[in-house]
Order: C-alpha cells, then sequence, then structure tokens
C-alpha cells in the first residue's frame, strides 16, 4: 500500500515544489514506511510555511471536545482548527496568507461523525474563498465502501454532521473531496493524489486518543450515537467504543432487552471509567463483538440504545447539554441527523421499523457518490 504522501515523495513533490505550503495533519499520518508525514516536510525542500491541526490537535493528544490553542514551541505558524467557538474549526484568510497550496493529509475512520472529514470541507471553503489550491493526499477507508445508515436532514447541520452523508459513508477522504466539491464548493482548486494498493493496515499511530485499534472503528459508526445519552461509551477503558454501560444497568437485563442484529455478539460486562461518564463509578454493560463480515454496526448501535432504554427506565436520558457547538438540537439529533430516531425511540418503536427508513436514503446516497469513487 503507498497511500497518498508516498505517491507524492515518489514524484518527488511535483506539483508543491518552490511553493509555499499549508498542511493540515496530525501523527496517525505515515508513510509506508513509517515516518510522519510532518516529518516528510519537514525533512524536504519544501517550504513548509503553516501547519493545521484538526480535533485532538496536531500532536494527537487531546480528549474530544478539548479546545486546542495555536502556539507551538518549535513552529512560527501552527494554527488549531478545534478551538473553543464554531468560528475556530475554519481558517481565516489571515491564516491563509502568503501560501501558495493547502495539503490535507488525515487518517479518516469511515464515519460521517469523525469530524476530520468535515475539517476538511471547513478548509476547502476557506481555501476557496481566497483562491488557494488544495491538495488531498489520500488514504483508504477502513471500513470499506459498505455505506450505512440515515443522512443528515435540512436544519440539523454542525460539526458531526455538515452535509447529507450517510453515518457509515464508504468513502475515502479523498473521494469526500471530489464530492464535497461539487455540492459544496466548486470554486475550489482541488487535486487528490489517489493511494495505490489494495492491503488496508490499521493505523500504527491512533487518529484519536479513542480510536485506538480497528476493531474500535469496526464498531464506531453505531457506538458514537451514545455520546448522545448519559450512558459510558467506555471512555476512561482500554475499549473505548466496544463497551457501554451505566451505573444502573444490569448487564443480562440489557442483552435479554436487546433485539440483536446479525453478525454480533454481545456479552455482559462491568467496568469503572478512570475519567469522562460516571468516572470512578462501576458500571454495568455489554461489549460488543463483531462476529461477520455482514456486521451492521450502525443498525446494532440503534438495537443498543433501545435495550439500554427499555432497561434503565427514566434512569436513561438523551444528552442535552451543548455538543460540538450546538445547544439547541439534542446531541443525539445531531449524530442521528434529525429527531426522527429520538422520537421513535421514545415511542418504543421496533428497531427494525426505524432502520428500515433508512434504506431509501443509503440507496439514494450509493447512487449520489458513484461518480467520485476512485477505486473499485
Amino acid at each position: 500500500m503507498k497511500t497518498g504522501i508516498d505517491i507524492l515523495i515518489n514524484r518527488e513533490f511535483a506539483g508543491v515544489e518552490g511553493k509555499r505550503v499549508g498542511l493540515l495533519t496530525h501523527p496517525a499520518a505515515l508513510t509506508a514506511d513509517l515516518t510522519s508525514t510532518l516529518d516528510v516536510f519537514r525533512r524536504s525542500e519544501i517550504l513548509l510555511t503553516a501547519l493545521f491541526g484538526p480535533e485532538h490537535g496536531l500532536n494527537g493528544e487531546a480528549q474530544d471536545m478539548i479546545a486546542i490553542g495555536d502556539a507551538s514551541p518549535d513552529f512560527r505558524r501552527v494554527y488549531s482548527l478545534y478551538g473553543d467557538t464554531f468560528a475556530s474549526l475554519k481558517p481565516t484568510a489571515e491564516m491563509l496568507d502568503d501560501l501558495d497550496v493547502f495539503i490535507v493529509d488525515l487518517v479518516d475512520v469511515g464515519s460521517r461523525y469523525y469530524t476530520f472529514q468535515t475539517t476538511m470541507l471547513f478548509c476547502m471553503q476557506a481555501c476557496a474563498a481566497v483562491g488557494l489550491p488544495v491538495m488531498v493526499l489520500d488514504r483508504p477507508n477502513p471500513l470499506g465502501r459498505t455505506i450505512e445508515g440515515p443522512s443528515i436532514q435540512r436544519g440539523f447541520e454542525s460539526f458531526v454532521g455538515w452535509h447529507p452523508i450517510c453515518i457509515r459513508h464508504g468513502m475515502t477522504i479523498g473521494e469526500l473531496a471530489q464530492l464535497y466539491r461539487t455540492e459544496c464548493v466548486p470554486d475550489v482548486d482541488l487535486t487528490v493524489i489517489p493511494y495505490e494498493g489494495d492491503t488496508v493496515r490499521p493505523w500504527v499511530v491512533p487518529p484519536s486518543p479513542n480510536m485506538p485499534t480497528l476493531d474500535t472503528a469496526r464498531v464506531y459508526p453505531g457506538m458514537c450515537l451514545v455520546e448522545g445519552t448519559n450512558l459510558s461509551e467506555g471512555r476512561g477503558t482500554t475499549r473505548p467504543f466496544e463497551t457501554v454501560g451505566h451505573p444502573a444497568a444490569d448487564p443480562e437485563a440489557v442483552i435479554k432487552a436487546i433485539n440483536w442484529p446479525e453478525g454480533v455478539q454481545f456479552l455482559p460486562v462491568y467496568f469503572t471509567p478512570t475519567f469522562h461518564k460516571h468516572a470512578g463509578k462501576s458500571c454495568g454493560g455489554v461489549r460488543i463483538v463483531p462476529t461477520q463480515e455482514t456486521f451492521e454496526p450502525v443498525r446494532t448501535g440503534l438495537a443498543v440504545l433501545m435495550g439500554f432504554h427499555e432497561v434503565l427506565g427514566d434512569a436513561f436520558r438523551w444528552r442535552t447539554e451543548t455538543y460540538e457547538f450546538v445547544s439547541h438540537i439534542p446531541a443525539i439529533d445531531l449524530l442521528f441527523g434529525s429527531d426522527r430516531e429520538r422520537r421513535r425511540i421514545n415511542a418504543n418503536a421496533h428497531v427494525d421499523e426505524i432502520s428500515s427508513e433508512w434504506f431509501a436514503e443509503e440507496a439514494a446516497f450509493r447512487e449520489r457518490c458513484k461518480p467520485y469513487l476512485l477505486y473499485p
């Protein structure tokens, strides 16, 4: 496997030599020989003029929804694209001043609400506004081509879903860039450097602190929905998103209440998060273990939420505090992309009744994305 950065190196930086480069990246972006993209540019003769870091920071160490400052001791121009306001998510014209090209190399994990692809979109918008070309160094989607889950409905846009794509989108970050150019930023001068090869290697450096392994990424499209509730999504444990629970939950009762999808096993567990929700408290819950390639994480996440909702009763709550800079819409609605699922869960609808409404959205997005696909 040669990712976009490897191809750019093999081409001796054709198209960027002699240009002042702005680079959006993080430690998970590595070459085939495990050199970070940042170090590649620092060691080259390319004019690396400005650095940009996504959520979790340029060094990749910050927890979720932690504002990052711009300061850096070893580089003059380092900008965070995840501060303490919504405006901080997009580079300003001043940040892009004196640049000739803006390069993106980020490891995405195939889920709409993993915020790196929205950061890329916002950067494309900012660059288009000042006439700055964008180059995306592509990497494989570790979840493959499968599309699953609802899309974003008008009025529910946020940093975890700015444009109507399905939760599990089945596209690479470079393919998404091409879709965004057509549907959102037609004026952007975009170049995508495709990867070569067909062997997907899990990342060596986690793209975020709670995305340690490919197993985590497999369940994440469904289990990130837990962020919209008062359940622990396993942050503060060694198996985030694979483990879900609550101090008042009986694991066996939850498993009995879940309407099991195919391709997954639920194991009863107790765990004590060291930080985040219910830190220091013993939680009863479940471990999600995919058992087949046909595993559907989004439908599994829906079934898990509904199982806890049934067992916990009044102890189950939807998250109401500000989430990803939005305070007037419940977090679960931002994650699902509308209030439809929350209302149906509250009404005790059947899981199949809820998820069957996704079929049309999944089919529509499958057709929309076809013109932008770069790989079989």
